[in-house]
């Protein structure tokens, strides 16, 4: 599945002169400006692009646009670029498309329908409907657009409704109930197992030929790379181990399996101590299964595999290998020949890379980065034999998500700016041009947003904690202002409309909030992603001590320094783990922060089963488990609910798959106890990621709103409601 819905929270002087540079700036503004307005359904009415993806070999390309809830399969051809959509669903019904797939031919579309099953087995359905939806696999041929049903997903594990198609585009196979089923592109029969294999089995990938598929094998403490083979009906294993193997990728020639390799589970291990957990390149002869090591990372924590790009960071190219490591301390690409030898550094620097496509051709990487634009992304290529990387964007624009088209040249990607939401694009000599622009709302107020400041400021064991500020325009005098905390926690906000539906939509809120007169200012705090592995990777963070707190209390003091800020009236909101850091900064602050806005955030992080196991007094669980639950509950909101005294509003759906629901059920007892003033939204049977348009839409009003009544008009309400 799309790293989008991957939202659950892991484990995670003196800057005065740009200060008055971004006050004078807001100043500067005509006073009228302010009084345009818009609406968040304006705001919102963009069609979000997902899963650009290009034909192998026809000049056609593809994308999902998410208008106001309305999920449709696009295409357009090189070199007019004209788009048309493809699928004509009609409705905000919450059925989301993913794992968009063009045939090589360009002819037809493949793509699931449904999110994933929850731990009851049920497909999430936030419209209520009587009738059970399930999670499915569709095709439809790109000229006639009529939809036809290739079988079930009803996936259990997250991600594994990732469809592969066969190279010559005819058959398709993806993970469902924890084996692979097959079904011709064409419909012509039913999709049917593949095979029984124990387990749990996912990412499949077809060798060259079409003849076999590799995939992943889970076995709880240890995974096999397994091969199936169509004219034997038999499977095989490629160097069975008690080791957790992953990510197959076969050589050009059909002749080889590249995969990595990490230990196998080990148990009874301290939970608060932070471990390296090193990795392999493996090389298998794929007709034997026989392999070995080309690649050893080092045992130390940079040397641990890394998760900010990790399975599309992996590639098989003609004789070598592209994959990502942090071994400097940034997550970089290095490519290394089949046969082992030293590893070359393609992307020196102190920058990020993040996606990662390769060329036509196999001779270049093509990858987005935050080089030389720290709270930006832009595109670059470097060829995989190392050299100079060659800037392909650039500017106050951001991309990301880029493909090379089947002519081996043009380079599409999709993009945003500070006031243009995110929309498809392809590459020019001069810069870059639009596709689908017909597609932009004319209702879209990007003439009225405000373009965020960078901002640097110190927390206070001294580390610099970049963010965003959004002014609002024509503010001349003190007024209220709020925080914005992301999720993840491993994500970063930027200058401009983000990559992510989840924080596109953020992004948009906090321009609804500049537009009604309220600085915001987006906080990227320590144990997010893009400044490092050492900003990222915290030893007390989350449950170990939520020592990323301190940067929201430093956030606080520097609006306080701003002219425009009235330092009575800061609020500050946020969303799963940005929901856990507005809870704390409630509990832990009342004194600093006067209102918050928590949508679906973690309140207790030693009930989310984070630190869960058995007893280490019976035998079976970990040594620290006591003392990791101790730590884990003093680094949540609810050891500090007795200093609770700010006005809350709370906002969840019940069938939340990366929070539990449970948690904003325990806090509001808690609440009440303490008489706190609250409010609470429920959405039934809407997840985390909300769905429905309509669940953003009625909950960013609802955001805005209480900011407005609490600190704008002063309003009190109830306590212990």
């Amino acid at each position: 599945m799309k790293t989008i819905r991957s939202l659950a929270v892991p484990f995670l002087p003196s800057h005065f002169a740009a200060l008055f540079f971004c006050a004078a700036c807001a100043l500067l503004v005509p006073p009228s400006s302010a009084a345009q307005g818009f609406t968040v359904e304006q705001i919102m009415s963009s069609p979000f692009p997902e899963d650009l993806t290009a034909a192998a070999r026809a000049p056609r390309i593809g994308w999902i646009f998410d208008a106001k809830g309305v999920r449709n399969v696009w295409v357009a051809d090189a070199p007019g670029f004209a788009a048309r959509q493809v699928t004509h669903y009609s409705d905000d019904d919450g059925m989301d498309l993913n794992s968009l797939r063009l045939t090589p031919d360009g002819r037809t579309v493949v793509y699931s329908r449904g999110s994933e099953l929850n731990s009851a087995g049920e497909v999430a359905d936030p419209t209520s409907n009587v009738a059970r939806p399930n999670q499915q696999v569709w095709a439809a041929d790109v000229d006639q657009g009529e939809p036809r049903l290739l079988g079930d997903l009803n996936c259990t594990r997250e991600g594994c409704e990732d469809i592969e198609l066969s190279p010559d585009g005819t058959m398709a196979v993806w993970a469902a109930r924890g084996q692979l089923w097959v079904a011709p592109v064409s419909g012509a029969v039913p999709a049917h197992q593949l095979a029984f294999v124990r387990g749990e089995n996912d990412s499949p990938q077809w060798s060259p030929d079409g003849s076999e598929i590799a995939f992943l094998s889970h076995r709880g403490d240890h995974s096999f790379i397994a091969i199936y083979n169509f004219g034997r009906e038999s499977l095989r294993y490629l160097a069975p181990s008690v080791d957790r193997d992953s990510m197959p990728r076969w050589s050009a020639d059909g002749k080889q399996i590249a995969f990595v390799r990490i230990h196998g589970l080990e148990e009874r291990l301290p939970l608060l101590q932070i471990r390296p957990n090193p990795w392999a390149i493996y090389v298998a002869d794929a007709s034997t299964g026989q392999g070995h090591a080309i690649w050893r990372s080092t045992e130390q924590l940079t040397g641990s595999l890394p998760n900010l790009t990790e399975n599309k960071s992996f590639h098989f190219v003609g004789n070598r290998i592209v994959f990502a490591s942090e071994q400097d301390g940034w997550n970089h690409l290095y490519s290394i020949p089949a046969t082992g030898g030293a590893a070359m550094l393609l992307t020196p620097g102190e920058f990020e890379v993040e996606d990662v496509a390769m060329s036509r051709d196999g001779r270049s990487v093509i990858y987005s980065s935050n080089q030389d634009d720290i709270d930006r992304r832009h595109l670059w290529r470097v060829r995989i034999e190392g050299g100079k990387p060659e800037v392909l964007s650039k500017g106050e624009t951001m991309e990301w998500s880029a493909a090379e088209m089947a002519d081996g040249r043009t380079v599409v990607c999709l993009g945003s700016t500070a006031t243009s939401p995110a929309m498809p694009y392809h590459l020019t000599p001069s810069g870059r041009e639009m596709m689908a622009a017909s597609g932009l709302p004319a209702e879209f107020p990007a003439a009225q947003l405000v373009v965020p400041k960078q901002v640097i400021f110190p927390a206070e064991d001294g580390l610099q904690i970049h963010g965003q500020l959004f002014a609002p325009r024509g503010r001349t005098a003190a007024g209220p202002a709020l925080l914005f905390m992301h999720g993840g926690s491993r994500r970063q906000m930027m200058l401009g409309f983000h990559y992510m539906q989840y924080y596109h939509n953020a992004y948009a809120e906090n321009q609804y909030l500049a537009s009604r007169g309220f600085v915001v200012l987006s906080v990227n705090y320590r144990t997010g992603i893009m400044y490092g592995r050492d900003f990222r990777e915290r030893e007390k963070g989350g449950p170990r001590g939520a020592e990323e707190y301190q940067d929201i209390v430093a956030a606080a003091k520097y609006l306080e320094t701003l002219p425009i800020v009235d330092a009575k009236k800061i609020g500050l909101w946020g969303g799963s783990y940005g929901g856990f850091l507005t809870a704390m900064g409630l509990a832990r602050n009342s004194d600093i922060f006067a209102a918050g806005v928590d949508f679906h955030g973690v309140h207790d992080w030693s009930a989310r089963g984070i630190f869960r196991g058995g007893s280490a007094q019976e035998g079976g669980g970990p040594p620290d488990r006591a003392e990791a639950m101790r730590v884990a509950f003093e680094s949540s909101p609810n050891a500090s609910i007795k200093t609770w005294k700010s006005p809350v509003l709370l906002i969840q759906g019940d069938d939340d798959r990366n929070v539990d629901f449970s948690q904003m059920v325990d806090l509001v007892q808690r609440l009440r106890e303490q008489k706190v003033p609250f409010e609470q939204i429920v959405f039934p049977d809407e997840i985390h990621d909300f769905l429905l348009w309509r669940s953003w839409v009625r909950g960013y009003k609802a955001c805005a709103d209480f900011f407005e009544r609490i600190l704008v008009k002063g309003e009190t309400i109830a306590s212990g409601n």
